[in-house]
């Protein structure tokens, strides 16, 4: 039984990761997830308390093999910046050649699970903001440049790290 319910575990991620591979995090609803995977959708409850748990879960299994990757460069006998090149390539290499997911694991905002606790995303925000403006206030720098444009970019940046919808 226990054999079983791991087997239906491992479907259950290898079809998640199908499906946002394929359209992102949209593309996954657990019914769909259910579906590839050829279990029900309580069974995916019974592994994964939330959507979202799966999502993280997902990740996190894509971000272990990763580091698993990086390690293994980083313990090869070369120069360390030959070693960083390699574990660049390494990655971007493999980013596109999975663009969907990629794109997914990277930049694609999947359905927040719980409110953000305000006073953490405050400081978060105000500090982004603030070191997003080291390099144009410098005083070797020319303070002339695209100010329009920096001040969206920052408020873009802002907005989604809080949630916002795009606009």
């Amino acid at each position: 039984m226990e054999e079983r319910l791991a087997g239906a575990r491992e479907r259950i991620l290898l079809a998640t990761r199908r499906l946002v591979a394929a359209g992102g995090y949209r593309n996954a609803p657990v019914t769909a997830v259910a579906a590839e995977a050829g279990v029900s959708t309580g069974l995916i409850y019974r592994h994964f308390p939330s959507k979202a748990e799966l999502f993280v879960e997902v990740l996190t299994d894509a971000v272990e093999h990763e580091l698993r990757i990086f390690e293994a460069i980083a313990a090869e006998p070369l120069p360390a910046p030959e070693r960083l090149r390699r574990a660049i390539t390494a990655f971007v290499r493999r980013a596109l050649a999975g663009p969907g997911l990629a794109y997914a694991f990277i930049a694609e905002q999947a359905a927040a699970a719980d409110a953000l606790d305000t006073d953490v995303a405050a400081a978060c925000i105000v500090g982004a903001f603030t070191e997003a403006l080291v390099g144009p206030t410098a005083p070797s720098r020319d303070a002339h440049g695209d100010q329009t444009a920096l001040v969206e970019s920052i408020c873009v940046f802002c907005l989604r790290a809080a949630g916002a919808p795009q606009v």
